[in-house]
């Protein structure tokens, strides 16, 4: 969904008026060049200066409205002042919806923001192929929150485990605050802050959400079977992957935790974790064949295969998904470290730290490559 015609055409007619007195004011580009009416004509790269230093000088804004040197009427010079609540960074274009398209924020706590486009809809902008990883700008506009009309779309393209995480955050937030439709947000709800963002060369660590009221009995149960037969069978790294796909299928709504014996969710879920890290494998450190699985647990092997199955259908396992790895096989999983570098595929690991920074702060691997190497060489 995209503005109105008119609307499309008073958010230019302000946003570059703004920008003209921007420019006077600090000498971005050529005064002769960066009119108001030439301002649309400018090449991208030079709006984007012209943008940046907006951001940086954002006290403008009320210089503008004050002086009000294009004679805007009072309820245009609202919608100018609105933009001091301006929200920039680095989204992921996340869903699109009737409505709007949602952009999901780089930063914790992560924010949903119904983001409408300009005059051309955000499929011909960024694609069809979601989520995107874009930089820009989002303005409250009329009650509604747009771009400022820069996209820079990042070329890093994301498997399976990446969406499904996305897929999960974006519940959790409908469940904690919703979608944000204007701006600034609501009293209350949380902002993106760049003061928090995970330090860098550390593993990602986040807490899940806790079992809903309805499954948590039946989530608890099978913990507790599940971590007894870790301690006595497996490892705390299996038993830590296995609490976390019991808590993932207790957030599912319905959860299907309800139904069936607990121990046939034990077992399948230790299956689905064992599957995906080849632990019917006798080669790897820790080697079960999956009938001793399901003995372990007292079901049989048509149950326990077929409650693995299931999991695995519900929540999209595969072998080597990065997701539901342990962090034991990590470095060699090849899955984790293949990225999409400049149109080619790459192992992040051969990059510069500097694209790893980049590749870590945006949640494609689970730690800088390049610090774990400096760590080793100073022991």
């Amino acid at each position: 969904m995209q503005l109105s015609i008119s609307d499309v055409e008073l958010f230019f007619r302000l946003q570059r008026s703004l920008m003209s007195f921007v420019n006077q004011r600090l000498q971005v580009v050529p005064e002769s060049v960066a009119t108001p009416e030439a301002f649309l004509r400018l090449p991208p790269e030079t709006r984007l200066e012209l943008h940046e230093a907006l951001l940086e000088h954002r006290d403008l804004i009320d210089d503008f409205a004050d002086a009000n040197p294009s004679g805007l009427d009072e309820d245009e010079l609202a919608i100018v002042r609105s933009w001091r609540d301006l929200v920039a960074g680095t989204f992921m274009a996340f869903r699109q919806l009737k409505g709007h398209m949602i952009f999901l924020s780089e930063d914790e706590p992560v924010v949903a923001y119904g983001v409408l486009a300009l005059f051309t809809p955000f499929e011909h902008l960024i694609g069809t192929h979601l989520p995107v990883m874009l930089d820009t700008t989002l303005l409250p506009f009329k009650g509604r929150i747009v771009y400022d009309g820069l996209i820079a779309s990042h070329d890093v393209r994301f498997g399976g485990g990446v969406k499904r995480r996305l897929n999960e955050e974006f519940k959790e937030i409908k469940e904690r605050s919703g979608v944000i439709t204007s701006l600034p947000a609501p009293i209350g709800e949380p902002y993106p802050n760049a003061s928090k963002r995970k330090s860098a060369g550390t593993t990602r660590a986040k807490s899940p959400a806790p079992a809903p009221a309805a499954s948590r009995p039946a989530h608890d149960r099978i913990v507790a079977l599940i971590d007894a037969f870790c301690r006595d069978h497996l490892d705390d790294e299996y038993a830590a992957l296995c609490r976390k796909l019991a808590g993932a299928l207790a957030r599912k709504r319905p959860s299907p935790l309800t139904r069936g014996k607990p121990e046939s969710w034990a077992s399948g879920i230790v299956r689905a974790v064992g599957f995906a890290n080849f632990l019917g494998d006798p080669s790897q450190p820790h080697h079960m064949r999956m009938t001793d699985v399901d003995a372990g647990f007292g079901v049989s092997e048509a149950t326990g295969s077929a409650k693995s199955m299931q999991i695995r259908n519900l929540i999209g396992i595969d072998r080597l998904d990065p997701e539901w790895t342990l962090p034991s096989r990590m470095d060699d999983n090849l899955l984790i470290w293949m990225l999409k570098v400049n149109g080619l595929m790459m192992d992040i690991r051969d990059c510069p730290r500097e694209a790893q920074v980049v590749a870590f702060e945006q949640g494609l691997i689970p730690y800088i490559p390049a610090d774990r190497e400096d760590d080793s060489t100073d022991e």
